[in-house]
């Protein structure tokens, strides 16, 4: 079957944000099927250029990513089991993926598509093959780039808007990448509801919650995995980081991973700065380095 990793009411779902007077310019639209926010403070009066430019770039950025485009960089690759001269922009965010697939132990995994597959396919991103500048997939093997590809372009975004002038932007994919600042976000759990807020600079937030999305069997939309049949061990993940691509995987894989587990990410990792951990019976939790 197919999925869509839902926008997650992940952090306040209208963005609870306090962006304060004299924001020059919104926009709102859709992207990866879901609802998409663009707010843009200073330089009045030229953010017209800016915002048609991050409308193709967005355009252009699912024409690559989307597993629900059939045309789409990521579907050939899953129809043909490889993809020939990678796209810059698909090649740095695989690297991306490969990257946090070593952090978390396995537990980001872009081959967990395989499982969603009729009969399933084999599991593992170190099956697949990055060699010069393309990628070969195991056979029976598919990707998704759901857990990555909206913090990912949430960053391209927020350096297209900054390479116009726009140094205080507030970039929301479901993900939120925000430059200037500061911005307030409300963390949101779904079942326990709002939850406090959170204060960024200059830095990504990414939340994700396995219990906002569930198939017709019960399972969640996230998996483990090496376990695809465990329960996820936290309610909801928010991750505050560097980038918004860092930030959206490691929120996607440490739903499945203990306290432990992702402390010791923190390790060697200056770009992680805080995690907020909703336990299942709503106890919340904050880990940062």
């Amino acid at each position: 079957m197919t999925l869509t990793r839902r926008r997650l009411l992940a952090i306040a779902a209208a963005a609870a944000a306090f962006p304060g007077a004299g924001h020059a310019a919104s926009w709102r639209g859709r992207a990866f099927g879901a609802d998409v926010a663009v707010t843009l403070r200073g330089r009045p009066g030229q953010a017209d250029a800016a915002l048609r430019e991050m409308q193709a770039m967005i355009r252009a950025l699912e024409a690559r990513f989307s597993l629900y485009d059939p045309g789409s960089d990521l579907s050939r690759l899953n129809a043909a089991g490889r993809l020939e001269d990678l796209h810059p922009w698909m090649a740095e965010l695989l690297g991306a993926c490969g990257r946090i697939h070593r952090l978390t132990g396995g537990r980001f995994d872009p081959s967990i598509q395989s499982l969603w597959t009729s009969p399933p396919g084999p599991v593992g991103w170190e099956r697949a093959l990055l060699a010069g500048n393309g990628i070969v997939l195991a056979p029976g093997q598919s990707l998704t780039l759901n857990g990555i590809a909206q913090g990912h372009a949430a960053d391209r975004i927020s350096a297209l808007l900054a390479g116009h002038g726009f140094a205080d932007t507030l970039v929301d994919l479901g993900e939120f990448r925000a430059s200037g600042g500061p911005w307030t976000l409300g963390v949101a759990d779904p079942e326990q509801g709002l939850l406090g807020y959170r204060t960024i600079r200059n830095g990504a937030v990414a939340t994700s919650s396995p219990g906002a999305m569930r198939t017709a069997d019960g399972r969640t939309h996230i998996l483990d995995p090496g376990n695809p049949q465990a329960a996820a061990r936290w309610s909801t993940v928010s991750v505050e980081a560097e980038t918004a691509t860092l930030a959206d995987g490691l929120s996607t894989a440490f739903c499945m991973m203990d306290r432990a587990e992702i402390a010791a990410v923190f390790d060697g990792l200056p770009e992680l700065r805080r995690v907020t951990l909703v336990s299942p019976g709503g106890d919340l939790e904050t880990l940062s380095g």
